[in-house]
């Protein structure tokens, strides 16, 4: 595990935090944090291992996550990343971060505690709300490198309540910390998508649903999904400016790896809606569709980081309307 260093305190640099923080050893400030100044503040320097930090420091934070590749959270994050506001809830399994849109559709983001190189949490639940998009750029703040064997180190803190969310990000010898203002989390909508519920359920290979969004007409308002025991099993369909458009998968498919479906259900959702989970399964592998009863849709992402470690992303979304058997 590499030890990610933790700078000393430096007055003369944290006086200037209302200021433009500054991009490295150069006087030009970083695009994103300068757009972002009254969220965050940022200040570099060339540290001592975090080996050598002293046990007060570690023990004012009550969650401390470590991860030696930032992009193990930064692509998760983003692949629910369709408002700024997102909610942190760290329990000792992991971390559950939530988006909501509209109170129609809600995105959330299982990162097992497991995932990470060290991973403390001294309370059984600790949560907060943080900007997304702020937390993202921080991240990504020295570009997100894809080159082999050059990866950002990431150390997350969290002091509690009223204090801000505190990264420590390594690459190169050069350490950056930003400080993100947190708030008090609001309670996430509770859909109530209980598996004793759920009527319908199939999993797919992502590259499937992947060619069938390519092939339907995605000028469409609404996407339809039936899912019967029947013919024709699993159909999707779109009615945009093209006309109207199915794309229907047999039950034994080879891409369908599961198909349990207990009665005929029709259902439209809102594509405005949809089009957001788009980004989990850009980077998924495995997707599980699931309704229930109410005509509810929940889209499970079975994600792999590049580290081959598997993280969750769940869509659930509201039907617009319920079509009628003919």
């Amino acid at each position: 595990m590499r030890k990610l260093g933790l700078p000393h305190r430096n007055p003369e640099v944290e006086q200037q935090h209302n200021k433009a923080p500054y991009c490295k050893n150069t006087n030009t400030p970083h695009p994103s944090v300068r757009q972002l100044i009254k969220s965050v503040y940022v200040y570099f320097s060339v540290v001592m291992p975090l080996s050598t930090q002293s046990q007060a420091d570690e023990a004012q934070y009550i969650l401390v996550a470590s991860l030696d590749n930032a992009r193990n959270i930064s692509n998760i994050l983003k692949a629910i990343t369709f408002k700024d506001h997102a909610i942190f809830n760290a329990t000792p399994n992991g971390l559950k971060v939530t988006v909501e849109d509209s109170k129609c559709l809600q995105a959330n983001a299982f990162i097992q505690a497991d995932i990470f190189q060290e991973f403390t949490i001294k309370e059984d639940s600790v949560g907060f709300q943080v900007n997304l998009t702020v937390l993202l750029d921080c991240l990504t703040i020295f570009g997100g490198s894809t080159v082999p064997g050059v990866s950002t180190a990431l150390r997350m803190c969290y002091m509690g309540y009223g204090h801000p969310l505190t990264l420590f990000l390594e690459e190169g010898g050069v350490v950056t910390v930003c400080k993100i203002n947190t708030q008090e989390p609001e309670e996430p909508i509770d859909f109530d998508f209980c598996s004793s519920n759920v009527t319908n359920k199939v999993i797919l290979q992502s590259e499937s649903l992947k060619e069938a969004f390519s092939e339907l007409d995605m000028t469409s308002e609404v996407l339809q999904v039936t899912m019967s025991p029947s013919q024709p099993y699993f159909r999707l369909s779109t009615f945009g400016n093209s006309g109207n458009a199915h794309y229907d998968y047999p039950k034994d498919s080879d891409m369908m790896e599961l198909f349990q479906c207990t009665k005929t259900q029709t259902n439209r959702y809102k594509m405005s809606l949809l089009k957001p989970s788009t980004k989990a399964l850009a980077l998924s592998c495995k997707v599980s569709v699931r309704t229930d009863s109410r005509g509810f849709l929940s889209l499970q992402y079975l994600v792999r980081n590049d580290d081959g470690q598997i993280c969750f992303v769940e869509y659930y979304c509201c039907p617009d309307e319920e079509v009628g058997e003919d």
